[in-house]
């Protein structure tokens, strides 16, 4: 017996995909409850497969469906026309006609949709090598998976601010940097915005009379719009203009380089901040995300032994 057999008799969350796919091919919109149970019904899984369950309690076949939904959604081949619901695509139609047989994460990495939302590794960073389970530690291996979900959190989060209006990503910001801390004791952060604004979005007062302040600019712009050293300079002439010494900007796509030089040499503190920090403080501080699963690892006590 394999060491996969003894965890699950349950496909893995790839043999999902054909039978979202499937049931959902008859175009009808449905709650993410009601296609999960679908699906499970037209998998004729057994009462032992149903009943499986994880560690911290969840349903095991019911997150791997919820796995594999996730990204059929990433490849633009199911669609949630509202909140928790979902639909086929035309896109997804027709990758059925194309594919009568199994499907696996191979055939949507290949989609150009899936190679768009899929986290890339940032330019100045190297990739991690990809190493295989048997090669690492179990602790490892858990902290590889949380940061691969935590990458596919990222991409969701991004994804979803910039199909907001303008004014979402502006109260979200400073939500987020209240929650860093920002605002002093009585946490005073507020929305500017509207004409006039002079290129700033927000101010946070770091006392009471809001003698010391931080102003904000918020841009949501869509991957491959970079920020430019122009953008820099505007903001800058803003915050002289109110008399300020210190501005934070961020964005939802990245920096030139021309932008972060400028920034760095200017009298005026200005923090950068792009969509990869930006969605990367969010989950820090739990602006826009829930927790979903904790685990507890523990290890023998030597003292206790002693």
């Amino acid at each position: 017996m394999t060491a996969d057999d003894r965890v699950s008799n349950l496909p893995v969350w790839q043999g999902f995909l054909r039978p979202i796919l499937d049931t959902i091919s008859d175009r009808k919109t449905r709650s993410r409850r009601e296609l999960v149970a679908d699906v499970l019904v037209y998998m004729q899984l057994t009462e032992e497969q149903l009943g499986e369950q994880v560690a911290t309690g969840g349903n095991r076949a019911e997150g791997r469906c919820g796995w594999a939904l996730s990204d059929l959604v990433r490849a633009e081949l199911v669609d949630r026309p509202r909140r928790a619901t979902y639909q086929i695509t035309d896109a997804g139609i027709a990758f059925l006609a194309e594919h009568t047989g199994d499907i696996s994460d191979a055939h949507l990495k290949l989609i150009p949709a899936y190679q768009a939302y899929t986290p890339s590794t940032p330019i100045d960073q190297p990739k991690t090598p990809v190493i295989h389970e048997s090669a690492i530690e179990p602790l490892e291996q858990i902290n590889e998976g949380v940061a691969r979900l935590h990458d596919e959190v990222k991409t969701d989060l991004i994804k979803r601010i910039r199909e907001q209006m303008p004014d979402f990503l502006e109260s979200a910001v400073l939500e987020l940097l209240v929650a860093m801390g920002y605002g002093g004791t009585e946490q005073k952060a507020t929305r500017l915005g509207g004409t006039g604004d002079g290129g700033v979005d927000g101010v946070i007062d770091q006392d009471a009379l809001g003698l010391d302040q931080i102003y904000v600019q918020a841009k949501r712009y869509g991957q491959g719009n970079t920020v430019g050293r122009p953008d820099i300079q505007a903001f800058v002439g803003a915050l002289h203009g109110m008399g300020a010494s210190r501005g934070i900007f961020i964005t939802t796509s990245s920096f030139s380089p021309g932008a972060r030089e400028y920034a760095n040499s200017v009298s005026t503190r200005i923090i950068l901040i792009d969509g990869e920090r930006l969605a990367g403080l969010m989950i820090k501080y739990g602006i826009g995300v829930q927790t979903r699963d904790v685990f507890t690892v523990v290890e023998v006590d030597e003292d206790f032994f002693d």
